[in-house]
């Protein structure tokens, strides 16, 4: 119980050293529509893409955390994106899945992936920014601005108060405080995804939000 208490307070000291304003999460993922739902708007690029992912997902036209892996992996591959040698992690994947799954299936359809896909490109293109020295990672004095850059304004780490910078690099850096693209992205999926729940709960828009243990549970354990 004591730890539970102790935790629990680090949270909320945390929560309070940012303004939620700062905080500028994704629009939410397009509701599920029939794969043939084509856009009157798709480029070229964007109807291959439709039948890249016709190709890759399978007879059941939707793809699983594990499927998303190999989808991911193959299109940063053939696009030169760096993910590394393993790519994507199938922990970030299911984190990816979760937040963009709207309709709860724990599979995604083709407009979520899409969605996401496009998320991931931006969060790339923002990546290879802060990577100044071009190693595939970047370090915890180029994350703040990193993270800031994708809609995401921490505390200056240089505080001592800082608690909820400190927690991000535990979590999701290594040993010398850095990230390669996967956490980064993970990182992101799962800020993005609790920022978004919170604002969809924030109804009067004031900051604070209340929850009991069965909504809490409800909101983190699939994320």
């Amino acid at each position: 119980m004591y730890l539970g208490r102790q935790l629990l307070g680090g949270i909320i000291s945390a929560i309070s050293n940012f303004d939620p304003a700062d905080f500028r999460p994704s629009d939410p993922p397009p509701p599920r529509r029939p794969l043939n739902f084509a856009e009157t708007h798709e480029s070229d690029e964007e109807k291959k893409f439709r039948l890249t992912f016709q190709q890759l997902a399978g007879d059941d036209m939707e793809i699983s955390p594990e499927e998303l892996k190999k989808i991911l992996d193959n299109i940063c591959r053939k696009r030169g994106l760096d993910i590394g040698n393993d790519g994507f992690s199938i922990e970030t994947c299911r984190s990816m899945v979760a937040v963009m799954d709207s309709d709860s299936t724990g599979k995604l359809g083709f407009h979520e992936f899409k969605f996401l896909w496009n998320n991931i490109k931006k969060w790339q293109s923002i990546f290879v920014q802060y990577d100044r020295d071009r190693s595939g990672r970047i370090s915890s004095r180029e994350l703040p601005g990193a993270l800031a850059e994708a809609g995401f304004r921490l505390n200056d780490p240089r505080k001592k108060t800082d608690d909820l910078y400190n927690l991000i690099l535990r979590r999701y850096a290594d040993q010398n405080g850095e990230m390669d693209f996967d956490s980064y992205v993970g990182c992101l999926v799962r800020l993005d995804s609790m920022c978004r729940a919170f604002k969809t709960l924030d109804k009067d828009n004031n900051g604070t939000i209340d929850l009991g243990i069965e909504e809490w549970l409800e909101l983190t354990m699939y994320s």
